[in-house]
């Protein structure tokens, strides 16, 4: 009879606020702030510092991850409920309904990540732009493509709409600028004269400047004409003229320009930690400032003109109309306001579109790469901090995860804090200051933790308190392991806990509870009754649920088994050509499987030694592996980004579960096997669950053969696109669909169908030239 498995699926992810890798920006109310956390996105009320709304796709994929988002805010009702827009990895563009976080529409033109979006100023039409180099054209009611401008050499990064979303211009890393007419669909002016890649650009509300900033030292700013506006120093199709240039504070790129809702204030973000912020004068002030700037030269040239008259030297004198009518330059409008300093890199800004708080120019938010969300207030004097979202998420990757013995409390740990976590909802209950966690477990009773640091100390943590009672210096390396040490009967005792470090040494520990003072409460501290020397490296320890033996992975790549009474030496272990990161043992404690650099599995019996199997588990380091309890089922996970689950009485794969987004470092799974978490480098904590759904090997390894074989006819097409032959003609126009499996399938249809009706049309000519012929 073929065996029957039960699916794990994915349930829930958490823990991310902010991507690194796309914009933040206002939803249409104003009020709350979208931010992409990797293959979704929330909006946040920044004053409750909480999520108000979630948008998700059906299933978390990496090559789902947000990319960009857009937004389209009027005061006139909206001429679609699709109000936000995304765009993700694999080229799609999905369009979301503001009030419920529903997914409108999905949309398929692009072959690479959309890396810029735009609405028109009617919210009718929007515009796409890819690392594919094309732009695409959508209309937004009828939910479907409208055209395809081809031009750029390089990534788009960045639309703009002008003349009420007649005319469209775009940025790209190919160092151009290009004008758009929309009516025409083609390229109306390619304005060049930047040095580097184009990052970013924007343009005022009312449509009089256009700020772009590249690698140069300067932002460069153009006037925008009017499509009513004549004039002597305009060429007849230009839209777009060079206004001058503004130095940068910064030598970093630019990263973002942004005008605020006024158009009083532009934002110049460099791929760094500060933000410039100018402040656009009007043109009464800048003529003012003009006219101060050509009296100070008016000065400077008469006293030249004194010091010259002795010499004989004459100098030009100012004409009267430069004094009485000065012309305003680019350091006339734009002056230099204040400089925003964040404590970390800045990966995007955004201003609020509502007005605000008495006294300040305008409100500016960003995202930071340590997965925090800030906003600032901006005022004439400085930029002061109003709110920042950082509890729900670490600020670097995770190392360690722990589930208590109710499954209700998770444990996870990173290089500055450790956090208590609702699985079930994922909430975040706690945030402690710890030095940086390698590994973790709580204590039997669930009241307190310990937590293995990379610098050898040992953290107590109270977890209704939310503090580290206790920091001992407990190895003089990292801590790579700590295992609770089981009773005979295999459950957990207060027996006490096994490290293992850097330093050569497996140390045994014993609770007791220690009264500091006569006012304070018993608490709980640690005693070492015992060490165990190696000759290398600790780099995973495990103990047996029985409680008989104690296994240890060292950097020579090998395994070590004693007894754990006596500590005499039992088994060794050796096959691994790189060193062993993680092990586990089944709960009967009759098999031990290791994981190693090598990317191997290796399933070993723990009476002789032997080796049962060697699976080539991942195309990347084996991180971790665990056993799901009273099974020999079992999970691991690499730097592949993979999860994958395993038989291992039948060493076969089972699934293959994706949906993070960077290397998974640990796991944990819970008593009864019904859910599993993994935490990772993109930040993100992930749980699956497992399903009443059935499913057979046989199944599974034919959908997974289908799958490559698919992902293999997408990259040919992918080949063949891009051959020079085929690149598309300078400014050309193109259909909005993208050429995949079932398109081909389709068109080929298509010309079965055309070739047969060919056919059939040349039989009833001649059966009508037969039937001419027998009645003549």
């Amino acid at each position: 009879m073929v065996k029957a498995y039960l699916r794990y699926e994915p349930a829930l992810s958490f823990g991310v606020v902010a991507s690194p890798d796309s914009n933040v920006v206002y939803d249409p109310s104003g009020r709350l702030l979208l931010a992409a956390a990797l293959d979704r996105f929330a909006a946040w009320d920044l004053k409750r510092g909480l999520p108000s709304l979630s948008f998700a796709t059906s299933s978390p994929s990496p090559s789902l991850a947000v990319s960009c988002i857009a937004t389209f805010s009027s005061s006139a009702a909206a001429v679609s409920s699709s109000s936000i827009a995304s765009g993700h990895a694999d080229g799609s563009i999905r369009l979301w309904d503001a009030e419920t976080g529903s997914c409108e529409a999905t949309l398929h033109g692009h072959r690479s990540a959309a890396s810029a979006l735009r609405f028109s100023s009617s919210g009718a039409v929007l515009a796409s732009g890819s690392k594919d180099c094309d732009i695409i054209l959508w209309d937004v009611v009828a939910q479907a493509g409208l055209f395809r401008l081809r031009g750029h050499r390089d990534q788009v990064t960045e639309l703009v709409f002008l003349d009420s979303g007649k005319k469209l211009v775009s940025c790209s890393k190919d160092k151009f600028i290009r004008v758009w007419d929309l009516d025409t669909q083609h390229c109306l002016q390619i304005v060049g004269g930047h040095h580097s890649e184009i990052w970013s650009m924007d343009v005022d509300p009312s449509e009089k400047f256009l700020v772009s900033g590249s690698a140069d030292p300067e932002l460069r700013v153009f006037t925008v004409r009017k499509s009513t506006e004549e004039g002597e120093d305009w060429n007849k199709w230009d839209v777009l003229k060079l206004f001058g240039e503004i130095p940068r504070q910064s030598k970093e790129r630019v990263s973002t320009v942004r005008f605020n809702k006024n158009g009083n204030l532009v934002a110049c973000q460099v791929a760094g930690k500060t933000a410039d912020i100018y402040r656009v004068l009007d043109e009464t002030e800048a003529v003012r400032k003009a006219k101060r700037r050509m009296h100070r030269k008016k000065e400077k040239v008469l006293a030249k003109a004194t010091s010259a008259e002795g010499n004989g030297t004459v100098i030009d004198p100012l004409s009267a109309q430069d004094l009485q009518k000065p012309t305003p330059v680019v350091t006339d409008v734009f002056k230099l306001l204040q400089v925003l300093r964040a404590s970390k890199k800045i990966c995007s800004i955004a201003f609020s579109p509502n007005n605000p708080p008495k006294g300040c120019l305008a409100t500016l938010s960003l995202s930071l790469n340590n997965n925090m969300l800030e906003t600032y207030s901006v005022d004439s004097e400085n930029v002061s901090k109003m709110y920042s979202i950082e509890m729900h998420g670490h600020h670097s990757d995770i190392r360690s995860l722990a589930l208590n013995s109710d499954d209700n409390l998770l444990m996870s740990t990173s290089h500055n804090a450790v956090k208590i976590w609702n699985p079930s909802s994922g909430d975040c209950l706690r945030t402690i200051d710890s030095g940086y966690g390698l590994c973790s477990t709580f204590v039997p009773g669930n009241r307190y933790a310990l937590v293995g640091t990379k610098s050898g100390t040992l953290e107590i943590i109270d977890i209704n308190s939310g503090s580290s009672i206790e920091v001992i210096e407990a190895h003089a390396g990292s801590i790579r392991s700590i295992v609770l040490i089981p009773d005979e009967n295999g459950t957990v005792s207060a027996r006490g806990f096994v490290t293992g470090s850097a330093d050569h040494d497996v140390k045994f520990w014993e609770y007791q509870l220690v009264q500091k003072s006569e006012t304070d409460s018993k608490q709980l501290s640690v005693t070492n009754v015992r060490t165990l020397k190696m000759n290398d490296d600790v780099l995973a320890v495990i103990i047996s649920p029985t409680g008989k033996h104690i296994a240890v992975a060292l950097l020579d790549c090998t395994v070590k088994v004693f007894f754990i009474d006596s500590l005499k030496f039992f088994l060794s272990l050796y096959g691994h050509k790189l060193p062993v990161l993680c092990m586990d043992i089944s709960s009967d404690g009759s098999l031990i499987v290791t994981g190693s650099a090598d990317k191997n599995l290796k399933i070993w019996g723990m009476d002789f030694g032997d080796c049962h199997k060697s699976i080539f588990a991942h195309t990347d380091s084996v991180m971790d592996v665990k056993f799901v309890y009273k099974t020999h089922y079992m999970f691991s996970v690499g730097k592949d980004r993979m999860v994958k689950y395993w038989d291992a009485d039948k060493f076969e794969l089972l699934l293959t579960l994706e949906g993070h987004h960077a290397e998974v470092w640990c796991l944990a799974i819970s008593s009864r096997g019904d859910f599993v978490v993994t935490g990772s480098h993109d930040r993100s904590v992930r749980r699956w669950d497992r399903t009443e759904e059935q499913f057979f090997i046989e199944e599974e390894v034919e959908k997974r053969l289908e799958e490559t074989f698919e992902a293999d006819l997408d990259n040919d097409m992918e080949h063949r696109y891009g051959h020079k032959d085929d690149a598309p003609e300078e400014g050309s126009v193109g259909v909005t669909g993208r050429k995949t499996k079932e398109t081909v399938s389709s068109a080929d249809a298509i010309m079965d169908a055309l070739d047969t009706a060919e056919e059939e049309v040349k039989r009833l000519d001649q059966h009508k030239v037969v039937k001419t012929r027998n009645i003549s």
